[in-house]
């Protein structure tokens, strides 16, 4: 058994598309903690880990642990019909092998139901990353998206380096050149570094896929370290974090 109901209904759209960017079919992993989901990408070169805690639903029931799978693409659809009004429920019938998608308007009482079949497919278990990141950025969501933009009019990868205790983000091909520089303050709310020089290469067209759940939160945290992953973390208003995990580039 597996019921939720959650209040910031349109919070849901961020995580949903978020999903939907990723990957095909989206696995629900609903334990007494929270309801997770974790999806690689299948270049395997991207993670992306949603998790709500229990506490952060009006009303959370699950018995044990559940785990369900359903068409990313189409939960991503039914979302999007929510609105600002609405209270979201969400219940697992596994004997008809469906999920059922409940909107009730808080004003009016009115609800409008959704079925989305379940796909049969066993869980895949994804490891926990346990990585070091030697450097913490915290920036706010609309510098992150500005930042984004002018990486996406230049090139296709991005060096992140820190120097002289400040975030460079640098990018270039064919006699086009992007370069930024930022400090704590200036705009960063945050940065520290254990060490005086880091350097690593990312994919822009995996950055620009980070920026689904932008409106759901205020500032976002990037970490990283040299030649190694970069993990991004939103935290959701309302409860819950959405977190991806981008592999270096070697080039």
């Amino acid at each position: 058994m597996f019921k939720a109901v959650y209040s910031n209904a349109s919070k849901m759209k961020y995580v949903a598309q978020a999903i939907a960017k990723i990957i095909d079919e989206a696995p629900f992993y609903a334990t007494p903690d929270a309801l997770e989901v974790k999806v690689l990408s299948p270049d395997k070169t991207m993670l992306t880990i949603v998790k709500i805690p229990s506490i952060a639903f009006d009303e959370y029931d699950v018995d044990g642990e559940e785990f369900f799978v359903v068409s990313s693409m189409d939960f991503n659809r039914i979302i999007r019909r929510c609105t600002m009004n609405d209270v979201m429920e969400m219940e697992l019938d596994k004997e008809r092998s469906v999920l059922k998608i409940v909107f009730r308007d808080k004003k009016t009482g009115i609800e409008r139901a959704f079925l989305l079949e379940t796909k049969p497919r066993p869980p895949e278990q994804i490891p926990e990353i346990n990585i070091e990141l030697g450097v913490t950025v915290k920036m706010a969501s609309d510098d992150y998206r500005e930042l984004l933009g002018d990486l996406k009019t230049v090139g296709e990868t991005a060096v992140f380096m820190v120097q002289d205790g400040k975030l460079v983000v640098r990018t270039g091909e064919q006699q086009k050149e992007y370069e930024g520089v930022f400090s704590e303050g200036n705009p960063l709310i945050y940065l520290s570094s254990t060490a005086p020089r880091v350097q690593a290469k990312y994919s822009i067209d995996q950055l620009q896929a980070t920026l689904k759940p932008i409106s759901a939160a205020k500032q976002v945290t990037l970490y990283f370290d040299s030649d190694k992953p970069l993990k991004i973390e939103y935290e959701i208003a309302g409860g819950g974090t959405i977190v991806y995990w981008l592999t270096p580039r070697a080039d």
